[in-house]
């Protein structure tokens, strides 16, 4: 029997915004790796039967030795289906020398509105049997958390747009961007 592990979240973002931090390579950079690791992608194809290659370090790896090495997970990502602005299907395999952590994981994200939001679940499947179901659902979760602050500060952080003043007045610049006088 497979097992499937799960976690979700309400972020307080349109399923538009959410489903593009799911295929921006920075954004994924950013929010992707979970608490306690930082991640770095190395290669980068967007599209139905593309992927990415992403590695993770942990910064204290005291605690938890990596797949990899003693120090990273290194992930091949490969997007199965994409379907704007609902699903993200990605197929993962980790490179690993022990065979508890061989296999094809498939990671479903979907996502709903809800209420001025979105809803996003996450069900990972065919989980590799060495990786602990009780972390793995944490580290999901400590994704989520972060792609709700990352999506979130988007809408804090964007410039509104100049609005246009009067002629000679707020909103008349020159080219250089100075108020005509």
């Amino acid at each position: 029997m497979t097992r499937t592990d799960r976690a979700g979240r309400v972020i307080a973002a349109l399923p538009a915004t959410v489903y593009g931090a799911l295929l921006d390579r920075e954004a994924l950079e950013t929010w992707l790796p979970p608490e306690g690791m930082r991640g770095r992608i190395e290669r980068w194809d967007p599209r139905p039967g593309g992927g990415f290659r992403m590695v993770l370090t942990y910064l204290d790896p005291t605690d938890s030795p990596g797949k990899t090495s003693e120090v990273t997970d290194v992930v091949d990502v490969g997007f199965v289906d994409l379907v704007p602005p609902e699903r993200v299907v990605q197929r993962a395999v980790f490179e690993a020398d022990d065979p508890s952590y061989a296999g094809t994981m498939t990671m479903s994200w979907h996502l709903a509105a809800a209420g001025g939001g979105t809803e996003v679940t996450v069900a990972a499947t065919d989980v590799p049997p060495g990786i602990s179901q009780a972390d793995h659902e944490a580290g999901i979760a400590s994704s989520l958390a972060n792609l709700a602050s990352y999506v979130e500060a988007l809408g804090r952080l964007e410039p509104a747009a100049p609005r246009p003043g009067p002629e000679g007045g707020p909103g008349d610049r020159d080219r250089r961007g100075l108020r005509d006088r």
